[in-house]
């Protein structure tokens, strides 16, 4: 028999409709698996095995582990449940964009995107229900905070997305601050990219974050995934008029942070910046976002802000969004515009809320 310890990266007791407390096994490792079916009275060797019919053969029901006696799934039935939820809704954009309303543990529902391009398919994965950040600029902030999401949670959001055959990259740029719930966040990298599981390269894997400090240095002690950080203003005091975060996690804090790690290898590191009309798209903005980021090896995505109702804001033109492109490429920096999809079923960037589906 193993000793138990707690697991912080996945729910590990909910019930069912007739009161049986059983662990949620989605996002266990093989460790962890072989530690359960020790407390279950099985064979350690079926902890490796549950973990192979979890995460390469995609099993949703114990019966379908058939190389485990009757009296193994048995067990496992009554004492364990595998999180795994077909989306409750979906639209399609015109472009092909999906999204998808996906169920989670809490009884809540968050958006997941799938964007088609080519050979390359991309989801889009959110990592909490609502967020805690407040951005001006973001109807998930409009949302609010509303409950973490399980390493089970995000875990299903893959397992379970209708395109996952197709799925060539993974971005945690859905509902939430993926760094405001890091244990989950790599609870399911480490799923994604482990030889048990789904095998990843992590630079298959980008991470987008406003910086928080202490959650970005273990991120990056911890993770070998891609970062992308939520810039967008050059300055202190603008980025806090639309970005409240900026409070506690300034932005020449969360720079030179990334200074201290070395970015001229295979991990990238991109800048997020939301254009806004005479807000952050003049010449002088671009000399000071060069300023900020001189030196430091990294590519700025430049994005184009999606209205969303009763906010002041307003999106840069086109031109304007050009023009400040080829000003931070004269100043040295890698920048390009970031094509924007399914922004007519409310999927592209900074459009994604479940409010109403939490009612």
């Amino acid at each position: 028999m193993c000793a138990h310890t707690s697991h912080d990266h996945t729910a590990m007791i909910i019930s069912n409709n007739d009161n049986i407390r059983r662990r949620q096994i989605l996002g266990l490792t093989p460790s962890e698996l072989t530690e359960l079916v020790c407390e279950l009275g099985l064979p350690r060797f079926a902890g490796k095995q549950v973990a192979r019919w979890l995460y390469v053969q995609h099993a949703t029901t114990f019966d379908e582990m058939t190389n485990l006696s009757l009296a193994a799934r048995e067990t496992l039935k009554a004492n364990c449940i595998i999180m795994r939820r077909e989306p409750i809704d979906e639209k399609r954009s015109e472009d092909g964009t999906a999204k998808y309303l996906f169920p989670t543990e809490s009884g809540r529902s968050v958006e997941t995107v799938y964007i088609p391009d080519g050979e390359r398919g991309t989801a889009c994965v959110s990592s909490q229900v609502g967020c805690k950040m407040g951005c001006e600029f973001c109807m998930t902030g409009r949302q609010g905070f509303q409950g973490q999401l399980t390493t089970a949670d995000i875990l299903n959001q893959l397992f379970s997305l209708p395109e996952r055959e197709k799925l060539t990259n993974i971005v945690f740029m859905g509902q939430g601050e993926p760094l405001d719930n890091l244990d989950a966040v790599l609870g399911a990298i480490e799923v994604l990219t482990s030889e048990w599981g789904w095998a990843w390269s992590p630079r298959r894997i980008t991470v987008s974050t406003v910086g928080i400090r202490a959650g970005l240095r273990r991120f990056l002690d911890e993770s070998k995934a891609h970062l992308a950080v939520s810039l967008h203003h050059p300055s202190h005091e603008g980025r806090e008029a639309i970005m409240p975060a900026e409070k506690a996690f300034p932005l020449n804090d969360i720079v030179g942070l990334l200074r201290e790690y070395d970015w001229s290898g295979q991990r990238r590191l991109t800048f997020e910046y939301t254009m806004f009309a005479s807000v952050n798209d003049t010449s002088r903005h671009a000399q000071a976002l060069a300023r900020l980021l001189r030196g430091l090896e990294c590519r700025i995505n430049l994005i184009r802000f999606h209205q969303i109702p009763n906010c002041a804001l307003r999106g840069s033109s086109l031109e304007a969004m050009t023009r400040f492109r080829d000003d931070l490429n004269r100043r040295g920096l890698t920048a390009t515009i970031r094509a924007s999809r399914g922004e007519d079923i409310w999927a592209a960037c900074g459009l994604l809320n479940t409010a109403r589906g939490n009612v």
